[in-house]
């Protein structure tokens, strides 16, 4: 059925009073978007920030009155009403509708990324089956996929990986679909964690070769390639720890990382690994090299 959209653009301040009063005069649903295209990175733990120019998308049944709609809001919120716009929208298969922007994507040479309900485009390819729906990472942001070409690039035969903030675990089931012997996974996230255990049995992974930890009970076992997508500051506070679960002449790939934030975490692994020149991708970069062979 169609529906009747009301779009506020809001100040952060302003969101609760008008979620609130939207709610109450019978949205059934409410959702906040970035007005402009600027991006929230690495948030205080607890908070949930919104963009400095907001807007705020409240549907409602297409029979609502919009005099009185209006009226109401007005009332609720006991101030004159922010810049807004109403328009009727028509219905859709929404889950169809978002469905279809995810296709099979090819990353390098040999690797794809299949969603679930696609038939792999090259049967004979390298084919990760991953099930968008379950987030924690799909391959269409810059920094899963110059993880994802990096990985297709290397020779890992035989290989023991280590994916640290292993979210829906895309990382290490490539790595362990290229040939990597045995991956282990770990992130914060146990939802994380769920979905890593989901899309392995997708692709038909042994449990034995990705056991999956909570960070806590990581076993601290150098490997011989190490993957981290996860965020600047995390990689640059944890470089002790990563460095040291890398073997001497072992490989390393870092991600998450904005262009602006590339020689601060490089600089943290510089000492210890032969660092290649940093890839740069749509504003964000990844590290990766080889550690130094001990003396």
């Amino acid at each position: 059925m169609p529906w009747l959209q009301v779009r506020l653009a809001i100040t952060p301040e302003q969101a609760q009073t008008y979620e609130d009063a939207l709610l109450g005069i019978g949205a059934v649903s409410v959702t906040f978007m970035d007005a402009e295209d600027q991006p929230i990175f690495e948030p205080d733990l607890g908070t949930t920030p919104l963009w400095s120019h907001t807007h705020l998308l409240a549907l409602f049944e297409a029979d609502t009155d919009e005099t009185d709609l209006l009226a109401h809001l007005q009332l609720l919120s006991g101030a004159p009403l922010p810049p807004l716009q109403i328009e009727r929208i028509e219905d859709q298969d929404w889950e169809r509708s978002w469905m279809d922007n995810f296709q099979p994507t090819r990353f390098g040479q040999r690797l794809w990324i299949v969603p679930s309900w696609h038939t792999a485009p090259e049967p004979e390819a390298v084919n990760l089956l991953l099930d968008p729906g379950l987030a924690f990472g799909t391959g269409t942001h810059p920094t899963t996929a110059l993880c994802l070409e990096w990985l297709d690039g290397q020779d890992l035969a035989g290989c023991q990986l280590l994916d640290f903030g292993c979210g829906s675990g895309i990382l290490a089931i490539a790595a362990l679909l290229l040939g990597v012997e045995r991956a282990v996974g770990t992130d914060i996230d146990i939802q994380a964690l769920e979905a890593s255990r989901d899309n392995a049995g997708r692709n038909a992974i042994d449990p034995a070769r990705f056991p999956l930890y909570l960070p806590e009970d990581l076993p601290q076992e150098p490997v011989d390639v190490l993957v981290a997508n996860i965020l600047a500051g995390p990689l640059v506070a944890l470089a002790p720890q990563l460095i040291g679960l890398v073997k001497p002449g072992g490989r390393l790939a870092l991600s998450g990382i904005l262009a602006e934030q590339g020689e601060e975490v490089a600089a943290a692994y510089r000492a210890a690994f032969d660092l290649d020149p940093l890839e740069v991708r749509e504003g964000w970069v990844r590290i990766s090299g080889r550690r130094h062979l001990l003396a």
